[in-house]
């Protein structure tokens, strides 16, 4: 859904990658420090249920994630292991993100129905991203999702952020529309797979009709 705005993030990046690329900061380097960042930030202030203050400090690192790419664009040295790399660092920081807000939850939020939704948002986020991952390694087109990362981190975060400022019931509600947006898009994902299963097999079958039929003697 946010894949429109993501050049102009990029624009408003780029001064900072440049600054970056004339140091010796490499991508991967960004990349594991908006992780570790991102992760004691939500794992010390969100159970303790300093929610605003740990949603401003996640956002700043947030950053890191989106610059690591801009930084090596810049620098020439995109490469598959800098996308693994990131694409993996990105499950810690929302497993960090979701389990700081289930232990909040059971520690002081005494929800434990939240808690609950807070670790399926969590599971449920990790299975859109495997989804995608697995079904693209299989040569199947996967390339859907009404909620991908970017959207299910910005509705976790706003959510919980406008929580931490004394705003009722907003972070129930963000959480339950990120846990049914999750599976959604979790599902859209397991159809798009099987749709593109679908077309590669009859697509073969068309190609090789005789392997299907038995070959004409000859």
């Amino acid at each position: 859904m946010l894949k429109v705005l993501r050049p102009a993030l990029g624009r408003l990046l780029t001064p900072v990658g440049q600054a970056l690329a004339r140091t010796p900061i490499t991508p991967n380097a960004v990349t594991i420090v908006g992780t570790i960042g991102m992760s004691a930030s939500a794992l010390i202030f969100f159970p303790t249920g300093h929610l605003f203050v740990g949603v401003v400090v996640c956002t700043l690192f947030v950053f890191c994630d989106m610059l690591d790419g801009t930084l090596a664009r810049i620098k020439g040295t995109t490469g598959k292991f800098g996308a693994f790399l990131d694409s993996t660092l990105d499950r810690i920081a929302d497993a960090a993100v979701f389990s700081g807000l289930a232990i909040y939850f059971v520690r002081g939020g005494h929800d434990r129905v939240l808690a609950a939704v807070s670790l399926f948002c969590l599971v449920a986020g990790a299975l859109v991203s495997y989804a995608k991952a697995r079904a693209e390694s299989l040569g199947l087109s996967c390339d859907v999702g009404f909620a991908e990362r970017t959207e299910r981190l910005l509705i976790g975060l706003v959510a919980t952020g406008l929580a931490g400022l004394g705003v009722p019931y907003v972070l129930p509600v963000g959480l339950w529309v990120l846990a049914a947006v999750s599976a959604f898009t979790f599902g859209q994902r397991v159809l798009a797979a099987r749709r593109s299963a679908a077309q590669l097999a009859a697509a073969h079958t068309a190609e090789t009709p005789g392997d299907r039929q038995g070959r004409p003697g000859g």
